[in-house]
């Protein structure tokens, strides 16, 4: 059986945080499950292009239309591995989905590797798994990361941070640190 991972994605999420991650993990051969509330399979949510581009905060432009390929009513967090959750501005209304936080909260009880990136530890925050935990997210968000309970690991952009079952990093530069440290975590090996 193909080992399958969870994706939360919400209109306006980041880009390359949705996109890089998800063909990432279906070279790996896992199945990836992309939802969003309110979304049904065959639905898309538009995605955000952020750069840095020497300005105090990134920029943003339309980026493309990512696929829903699942149902988000028949989430059940036992048959995943694992959790992705991309940045962008999608994570600062998918936080107020109660059912968004309960998959949180499941996926950290259960000790399963999660991975959030840019603003997606607000969703972390949000649930109240950050207690004593280490995170690092976009730097805006350091103060809700702090407000959790947690360590806000301020970190280099092509930097991640991994705190037992929790991988996070301040943005999609961050990709190759990040998804190294996040397939540790799920148990994959890679050799070239």
């Amino acid at each position: 059986m193909t080992k399958q991972i969870l994706m939360l994605v919400g209109d306006y999420v980041e880009d390359y945080e949705c996109m890089v991650p998800f063909q990432f993990l279906l070279a790996l051969g896992y199945q990836v499950h992309t939802v969003c509330p309110d979304k049904q399979v065959g639905a898309t949510v538009a995605t955000a292009i952020h750069d840095f581009e020497g300005e105090q905060t990134y920029s943003e432009k339309r980026g493309h239309n990512f696929a829903i390929n699942y149902d988000f009513n028949q989430v059940n967090s036992e048959d995943y591995v694992g959790l992705v959750i991309p940045g962008g501005r999608a994570p600062e209304y998918l936080r107020l989905n109660a059912r968004v936080l309960e998959i949180v909260q499941e996926f950290n009880t259960a000790q399963k590797p999660i991975a959030a990136v840019c603003h997606g530890p607000q969703i972390l925050a949000a649930a109240g798994i950050l207690q004593g935990k280490t995170c690092s997210a976009y730097p805006a968000c350091s103060a809700e990361v702090k407000l959790a309970g947690g360590n806000f690991a301020d970190i280099g952009v092509t930097e991640a941070v991994t705190d037992g079952n929790l991988v996070t990093a301040p943005a999609w530069p961050a990709h190759p640190a990040w998804l190294a440290q996040f397939v540790t975590l799920l148990g994959t090996k890679i050799s070239i």
